[in-house]
């Protein structure tokens, strides 16, 4: 394995054979940069598990005639107004939606769809600047997080808008799809997710169960297969979104990558599929090894700050880093580090995470549970100041 990034992480290099310092931004620079290796090493595929370099991918398997998605079908997971355009001319049960230039565009479109709406980036992932909107005056005060992130997200779209979306109100799950050709879709895992408090939708536990009885449900498959299809995604390693709501199953977003918030780390501890080791076996034109060699659960959960100020104190007390179950405690932010609650909170102000194992997803719950109440964490609050005048 080869490594191509700005700045290859330390973390990477027991991996790998090699490592490139190549500026990912400029693509014309990293095709040829492939291209030459190619010719002088030879390769046998491309891939990537980052959103922002999906198309990127695509457009390198295309010009080196290697396995791989089309450039079309790359940008389609990753501009989700084509997205659900796509879905809709399919058919395929998603969110009504409706991109928008401007503030007081985005207005009309939510009193048109009906209150409450979901005002979301164009181009990004992991629900950073998706927020749901109540009244006229919310939409006007997401819009421009929205655009801001949408430009964030695709910096060569001189236009990009952002979404106005019909609220799905249910559960979110995510079917974790391998696709290894146009009319072979599996899905191998189904994860539960918690969401944070509202108007924000940051994902704060995830679990994957290998008894999950969706896996087994020939509407989610149709529902998956469906929006993959939609989307003319042929090869990879998918993650696909979706609201269990009362009308049934509905599509949130179909990412043109594995997933992130170690979610691949839980299916493989579930089930004995690793998700990570498919999507390198498609990308060289091989056929991945599907077959489960575990049935029990995994779960993982993010801790967010509960109010805004500077990290104080961090500590796991108690005996909880001695059981078997814990397969990881990580603190992911310093002493002194100021972290943002809610509504203003983003992944980045996450202060660890922990992941467990079980027999089942309930044994798991009560086992985030358990590390959840051996954890100290305190943050300083605001100074309050007054003024006096005389």
């Amino acid at each position: 394995m080869v490594l191509v990034d700005q700045a290859p992480p330390s973390w990477a290099r027991p991996y790998l054979a090699a490592e490139a310092a190549v500026d990912l931004r400029d693509a014309e620079n990293v095709v040829d940069f492939v291209r030459n290796t190619a010719s002088q090493l030879g390769v046998a595929g491309v891939t990537t598990y980052m959103e922002h370099y999906v198309e990127l991918a695509a457009r390198l398997t295309y010009h080196l005639g290697l396995p791989g998605n089309s450039p079309a079908a790359a940008a389609a997971c990753r501009d989700k107004a084509t997205m659900r355009r796509l879905l809709a001319e399919h058919r395929v049960p998603s969110a009504r939606s409706h991109l928008a230039q401007d503030a007081d565009r985005a207005v009309e479109i939510a009193r048109g769809l009906g209150y409450p709406v979901v005002v979301k980036p164009r181009g990004r992932a992991g629900s950073a600047g998706v927020l749901r909107a109540d009244s006229d005056e919310d939409v006007r005060e997401a819009f421009p997080r929205a655009l801001v992130d949408s430009v964030l997200g695709l910096e060569e779209w001189s236009v990009p808008g952002a979404l106005v979306e019909e609220y799905l109100l249910g559960p979110e799950i995510s079917a974790e799809t391998v696709i290894l050709g146009p009319q072979h879709i599996q899905i191998v895992a189904v994860t539960r997710k918690t969401l944070g408090p509202e108007p924000q939708f940051q994902e704060i536990e995830h679990s994957v169960d290998a008894q999950d009885p969706l896996l087994t449900d020939p509407l989610l498959a149709d529902v998956v297969t469906a929006a993959v299809q939609a989307l003319g995604v042929t090869r990879g390693v998918v993650h696909v979104e979706l609201r269990l709501t009362s009308n049934g199953l509905r599509v949130i977003e179909i990412n043109g990558r594995p997933a992130g918030d170690l979610i691949p780390l839980l299916v493989d501890r579930a089930t004995g599929v690793n998700l990570p080791q498919a999507l390198a076996t498609l990308a060289a034109g091989e056929k991945p090894d599907l077959a489960p060699t575990r049935s029990e659960a995994a779960a993982i959960r993010f801790l967010y700050p509960e109010h805004t100020g500077h990290i104080q104190r961090l500590d796991a007390h108690g005996p909880v880093h001695d059981q078997l179950w814990l397969e990881r405690l990580v603190w992911t932010r310093d002493l002194g580090t100021q972290v943002a609650a809610p509504p203003r909170t983003s992944i980045d102000d996450r202060i660890a995470h922990w992941v467990v194992t079980g027999p089942t997803a309930a044994d798991c719950a009560k086992r985030l549970d358990l590390v959840a109440d051996h954890l100290t964490v305190r943050i300083s609050r605001p100074a309050h100041t007054t003024s006096c005048t005389r």
